[in-house]
């Protein structure tokens, strides 16, 4: 929900003095993320980790519907894109990070709090440099079908790999804050980095390839179901896998100009 507003719902917009009534569908998916992201915390605040986790997988199902919906009833508008940037921040920045401080960083003995903050600021720095490129006319990396550092949720769900290793195996080691606190502060950094990721305008399926991948969603939906933590877990691999690709394929885009 990124996108620029039609003419015709900003006029709208001003005309009724309130949110057109088609702008309420995607508004509201993106509002369920952000209490999915929130209860998520309630979830930690418990000590009920796996639905805590689930809370969050829910909200970046949330998000990744909202934009597509508000697109497909022509409902994008400045409104949407601002609700949509403070839903990511407090779901996949301030949700993720207080979860792992309750999970494991409040043990350490000295910048527990500080790496958990650190997730947080960095995806809100990361959405502030989104929403100020939003008008910009030169934006390289979205121009050529790219997103610049990894999506906030994806890196929320990144951030959760020490977690998975440790609902998968119930060893103790992954939550130990000096494996936990290293592994936050490197998603942090993804988040704001600079590198060049896949994004869904960057794939591109061939016709005799649609069917095996209607397949595979079916197959990821049941094993999410039967092993959520270990399929996961291969989703994760798989994404990090990607991001040296995503460069790669990148600078070839840029060296054919």
């Amino acid at each position: 929900m990124a996108e620029e507003a039609p003419a015709s719902i900003d006029a709208e917009h001003r005309r009724i003095g309130g949110i057109p009534l088609r702008a309420f569908a995607p508004n509201a998916i993106t509002l369920l993320a952000l209490c999915s992201g929130l209860t998520g915390v309630r979830f930690a605040i418990d000590g009920d980790w796996a639905a805590a986790i689930t809370m969050i997988i829910v909200a970046g199902v949330l998000d990744g519907m909202d934009g597509r919906i508000a697109r497909l009833l022509r409902a994008q508008s400045r409104f949407g894109a601002e609700l949509d940037s403070l839903s990511d921040v407090i779901a996949f920045g301030v949700a993720p990070a207080m979860i792992l401080f309750f999970w494991s960083l409040a043990e350490a003995p000295k910048f527990g709090w500080t790496a958990a903050l650190a997730l947080a600021v960095c995806c809100a720095l990361r959405l502030a440099r989104f929403n100020s490129r939003m008008d910009a006319e030169f934006q390289p990396h979205k121009s050529a079908g790219f997103n610049t550092g990894i999506p906030a949720p994806a890196g929320a769900g990144m951030s959760f790999v020490p977690v998975y290793l440790w609902l998968a195996t119930d060893n103790d080691l992954f939550r130990e804050w000096y494996v936990v606190m290293p592994w936050a502060l490197g998603i942090a950094m993804l988040m704001i980095s600079a590198i060049p990721t896949y994004s869904w305008s960057s794939i591109r399926l061939r016709r005799s390839w649609r069917l095996f991948a209607l397949a595979g969603v079916g197959l990821l939906g049941a094993a999410l179901v039967t092993a959520p933590w270990l399929t996961l877990l291969a989703v994760c691999a798989l994404y990090a896998a990607t991001l040296p690709f995503g460069m790669a394929s990148y600078a070839k885009v840029r060296r054919r100009g």
